[in-house]
């Protein structure tokens, strides 16, 4: 999808304020991409310096993506994909990955963004079978029964839910993101499966690293990036049947082939999972 950079001596678009950080230019900017401002550039030079391999955090949560979204094009059968938070454009999107397998799959992006909805036009116009609403994704009523959801997706029919990258930055009660999730089973039909990554403390010798990165996300200008423990992310899934093997780094989960490099600091502290609803 074609993207355009934001020059600092440009004007922002509607509704942007480029003296804020935003979660999704933080991690734009994290990729190596040019729709960031410096205030975005400043959160990550900031969570580098504490720790060095973070941007791989961004790495990590990117190619689960892509390796989930192609599991569950393959091997479910799924047609109907709702992408919470997809942030911005990158080489490789949901509804690419899903398309290259099942052609006519729909693909729904929801997110509140100004940026990312801006950039919504270019998804409106590659394909029919792909769009975007703004709506809150920790609310899941106003996803859900948003009219354009309502209208692209078949809820007597299974779905593909994907929360990758999110609920690390919900700010709220700590039973918050699970209540979230609870809500959002609730409605989904039967066969569907969700996909979730997550910030993790490993509880071990990497913690103090997910700790200190932790620290430098919720205290900076964009103000979020929790680390959960494997148990607290596993609980995220509630009922939900997990896909073999369960919630665990997503450096490990079905990789595409023999690991030849040795794990780097920050790949030992992002998990997650996807699970089958009953």
């Amino acid at each position: 999808m074609p993207t355009g950079p934001f020059p600092q001596t440009d004007r922002a678009p509607v509704g942007v304020d480029p003296t804020r950080a935003s979660i999704a230019r933080v991690y734009d900017a994290f990729l190596g991409g040019k729709d960031n401002y410096e205030i975005d550039r400043e959160v990550r030079d900031g969570v580098l310096s504490e720790a060095p391999y973070a941007e791989h955090l961004a790495i990590e949560n990117r190619d689960f993506l892509i390796r989930s979204v192609r599991f569950l094009a393959q091997q479910t059968g799924i047609t109907q994909y709702l992408d919470c938070g997809s942030g911005l454009p990158t080489a490789e999107n949901t509804h690419q990955v899903v398309q290259r397998v099942i052609p006519d799959a729909e693909v729904v992006y929801v997110d509140n963004d100004p940026v990312v909805l801006a950039h919504g036009r270019a998804l409106l116009e590659e394909n029919e079978q792909t769009t975007l609403v703004g709506a809150d994704i920790f609310d899941p009523e106003d996803v859900l029964d948003n009219e354009v959801v309502q209208q692209r997706l078949d809820f007597t029919q299974p779905i593909a839910l994907l929360h990758i990258g999110t609920l690390h930055h919900y700010e709220g009660p700590p039973e918050g993101p699970a209540e979230i999730m609870r809500r959002f089973y609730e409605r989904l039909p039967s066969g569907s499966f969700v996909a979730i990554a997550h910030f993790m403390d490993p509880e071990n010798e990497h913690t103090p690293m997910a700790r200190r990165a932790e620290d430098k996300f919720r205290h900076s200008p964009m103000g979020s990036g929790t680390f959960r423990t494997r148990d607290e992310i596993r609980a995220l899934f509630g009922d939900l049947e997990l896909v073999e093997p369960g919630v665990i780094r997503l450096a490990d989960w079905w990789q595409d082939g023999p690991r030849l490099t040795p794990l780097n600091e920050a790949q030992h502290c992002i998990g997650g999972g996807v699970a089958r609803k009953p």
